[in-house]
Formats: structure tokens, C-alpha cells, sequence
């Protein structure tokens, strides 16, 4: 359940009145950006004329921080290995150790450095997200398929595998549990709504709340009839669409036809839907306060392409453009469109009233490649957007266009902005980016 006014914290007294916890976010794109389509012409019109790729951030741009000058990792020795680099060493700030290519040998990175300091207080100590299997088999430079599509490394050695299904993302979040204590085999809400068995008891409960509480109270259990009803509807889409591709008219089904046959829901219907469906239960994981830190991968370097946008191109041949007018059209689409889904997230929890403001006042989320350019696979300058508050931590509704500092920098600030202490520099990082903060 979200945290009522009314619960307060444990350790507060009557008068005192709790102060929401922070959540911290990353959601990632692969391949860069275009970068006079991304990049906000000066500081003075960063909130009135956007540029293009930030038009869907427009109604929450004074919630975003953007900052250029963040500059990435080196390459050192890997030079042939741009894609193998830019997702793992997105949060960790370093370069896997050249003599143990083979194997995961990186740094711990920034979400599992906040998971170990806040995930003590929730469920699950992270959440990790992802919208494609991280099967990805390549030779860069000798390095371990794992990087191609991994961000999470709970250790220097151990990467965290990101859950794709959302069924099986909404079943952790609510998991229901047998006579013995474990998970019941074959739970599911979608079978049942979950919410149909506590809702006797929300009615009660309700009664005796004050109504701020009753309408937050009411956001929650509607935003989780939202994400059922929008699984349910993807997967209902999906079963028919099968049985239509087998021959089978699955509007007037005879109990002779071949079962459908076995969905997984990230391989049809609308990146788009799809790609908001995994936003809503990150909203859902944070407004409930079940985690307080997540990673969503959007897409990993190679083999991904948005038809939905009119074209049928890789995303990774299109940022190879040459500058080729109609390639750099369709590269600031897919950067316009990723953008556009953690728009959606955001506005979604900047809508949400959580303590004296918003759940996004007392988020940090973080847009953002592990690549400048796709064409020349540089990582000077690295695209980042900064959306929420942090509890008050963060002054948003900027842009520094002439910022001093590397990724490993940022991720210590915004970590600092999180409450989480840092006992040793994080990856490449020497200092915290003050212009960022309150």
C-alpha cells in the first residue's frame, strides 16, 4: 500500500509529520542522441521552446534537470567494443578489467550501491526492468556477452538479470503466498483480481481515514486495476492474434481447437504500450513503496527496431547515418519516441500527491545512452535528463549547459541526493556536481 498520512513512520510522534522516502530510477536507450535535436539551445529557453526530442517533456519541464559536459568512461583498450561498453558501464562508471574479458569483471554499480543502503526498508531491495531478452551473443573486443546487455552489477562479478515479462514483474510485486509461507504455484492476479480480496477490507478501512488518505488510497487501488487491466488486454490481443495466425477464429472457439498457445508478452503488440505497461508498475513498485530503486532498460544496443514509427530500420544501422538526412530523421524519431515513454512515467508520477506534494517530488529519475553520437560512437558528452526532486534535494527546471564532470560524478551526486553515503568513489568519479543540488 502507498504510506498514508494517517501511518506516518514508526519512530514519529503525533505531531511530527513523516517525510516520504526518495526513490531512485534509471531508464536507458542505447545508440545516443542527435544532438542539436536534444540538446537545449541556452539555459533562458530551456522551459519555453524545448527542443524536439524534449517536446513530451514540456508539461514537466520545470520537474527536469539537464545538464551537458557529463563525459563518459574511456574506451581505454577496448576500442573495437563501443556497444559492449555503453550499457555496462552506464551505472558503473568503470571498464571491465582487460585481462579477465571473458568473464564479468566491472564494479558494482550505482542502483545496487543504493539497493544495499535502502533496500534494508522495503520488499525488494531493487527492481530491474527490461524490454528485451538479454541474450545478446557478440565478440567485441573479446568481452563477455553479459555487457551487451546488462546495467545492474550487484558485485564486480555478478550482473543482475532485468525481468521482461510483466505478469511475472506484477506477481513479485504481489506475490501471494501458500499455506507453508511460499509462493502458491501458479498464482496469479490476473486470475483473480488481487484487489477483490482485500476489498471488504479497503472498504473498512477507508471509513476511518481522512480524506486525503481516502484519496490516496483510491489512486492506489485504481493504478492497480490499471496495470491489470492493461496486461490482461496486451495478452488477450496477443492470444487471438495467434490463433488467428494458426487458422483458428479465436471469436467463436470450439472446445476441438488446439489450445492457444503459450504468449509472452514482449513479443507483440506496441512498443509503446508495452514500454508504458513496465513504466506503470514501476510507478506502482515506488508509490507502494516496495522498492525504492529501479533500472528499466528500454532497448539494448543491437537488434531492436520501432515499426510503430513508420519504418522498419535498426536502430543501430539507422545511427550509422553519415549524416544522411532521411537516417537522422529517424534516429531523433526512436530518441524522440524512447523519451516520449519516460514522459509517460514521469507525468504519470508527477500526477500522483504523495505527502505535501507529488511522488515525483520525492523521486530521482534519470534518462539518459552510455553513448554521445551512434555514428562516431563518441562519449565525450553523454545525454542525460534528471526528472524529479528528490525529496528537495535537487534543484530542477534547468539546464547547465557548461557542466565540469564524468558520469561517475553524476551518479555519486544523485546517490548523495538519495541519502545513500558513499564509502569510495564510485567508478571514475573524483567529486560531487554541486550545481545539481538544492
Amino acid at each position: 500500500m502507498p504510506l498514508l498520512d494517517t501511518m506516518g513512520w514508526a519512530e514519529a510522534s503525533e505531531a511530527k509529520s513523516f517525510k516520504p522516502p526518495v526513490r531512485l530510477g534509471f531508464m536507458y536507450m542505447p545508440h545516443g542522441v542527435i544532438m542539436d535535436q536534444f540538446w537545449p539551445a541556452d539555459a533562458e529557453s530551456f522551459l519555453k521552446s524545448p527542443p524536439p526530442a524534449l517536446e513530451s517533456l514540456r508539461p514537466v519541464l520545470d520537474q527536469c534537470l539537464m545538464m551537458k559536459g557529463i563525459a563518459g568512461v574511456a574506451n581505454g583498450p577496448f576500442k573495437g567494443a563501443p556497444h559492449a561498453l555503453e550499457l555496462s558501464t552506464w551505472l558503473t562508471a568503470a571498464l571491465p578489467d582487460p585481462d579477465r574479458r571473458d568473464e564479468i569483471n566491472i564494479s558494482i554499480s550505482a542502483d545496487q550501491v543504493a539497493a544495499n543502503a535502502l533496500g534494508a526498508f522495503t520488499t525488494l531491495p531493487s527492481l530491474e526492468l527490461a524490454t528485451m531478452p538479454q541474450t545478446w551473443k557478440e565478440n567485441q573486443a573479446g568481452l563477455n556477452e553479459a555487457y551487451y546487455s546488462h546495467c545492474s552489477f550487484r558485485s564486480p562479478t555478478q550482473a543482475v538479470p532485468a525481468e521482461i515479462n510483466p505478469r511475472t514483474v506484477l506477481n513479485r510485486l504481489f506475490k501471494k503466498k501458500g499455506q507453508n509461507g511460499q509462493a502458491s504455484a501458479g498464482a496469479s492476479p490476473l486470475d483473480r483480481s488481487m484487489l477483490d480480496l482485500v476489498l471488504s477490507g479497503a472498504r473498512d478501512l477507508r471509513r476511518t481515514l481522512p480524506a486525503n488518505d481516502q484519496r490516496k488510497l483510491d489512486e492506489y487501488l485504481d493504478s492497480v486495476r490499471s496495470v491489470e487491466r492493461r496486461i490482461a488486454a496486451i495478452e488477450q490481443r496477443q492470444k487471438e492474434a495467434a490463433l488467428e495466425k494458426a487458422g483458428v477464429r479465436s471469436s467463436r472457439r470450439n472446445d476441438t481447437d488446439s489450445p492457444p498457445i503459450e504468449i509472452k508478452i514482449p513479443e507483440g503488440d506496441k512498443r509503446s504500450e508495452y514500454m508504458q505497461v513496465m513504466c506503470d508498475l514501476n510507478v506502482l513498485a515506488f508509490q507502494t513503496d516496495t522498492t525504492r530503486v529501479s533500472t528499466y532498460i528500454g532497448s539494448t544496443p543491437n537488434g531492436v527496431s520501432y515499426p510503430e514509427l513508420g519504418f522498419s530500420d535498426k536502430h543501430h544501422s539507422t545511427t550509422h547515418h553519415n549524416n544522411q538526412p532521411e537516417k537522422v530523421s529517424k534516429v531523433a524519431a526512436i530518441t524522440a519516441f524512447n523519451i516520449e515513454q519516460f514522459a509517460y512515467m514521469v507525468k504519470k508520477m508527477h500526477s500522483l500527491k504523495e505527502g505535501d506534494g507529488t511522488l515525483l517530488d520525492n523521486c530521482i529519475m534519470m534518462w539518459g545512452s552510455g553513448l554521445e553520437d551512434g555514428d562516431r560512437h563518441t562519449r565525450a558528452n553523454l545525454p542525460f535528463i534528471v526528472a524529479g526532486k528528490g525529496g528537495g534535494s535537487i534543484n530542477t527546471g534547468r539546464f547547465l549547459p557548461d557542466t565540469k564532470g564524468n558520469q561517475g560524478d553524476l551518479l555519486t551526486t544523485l546517490l548523495a541526493a538519495a541519502g545513500v553515503t558513499l564509502d569510495r568513489p564510485l567508478g571514475i568519479a573524483t567529486k560531487q556536481i554541486p550545481g545539481i543540488l538544492t
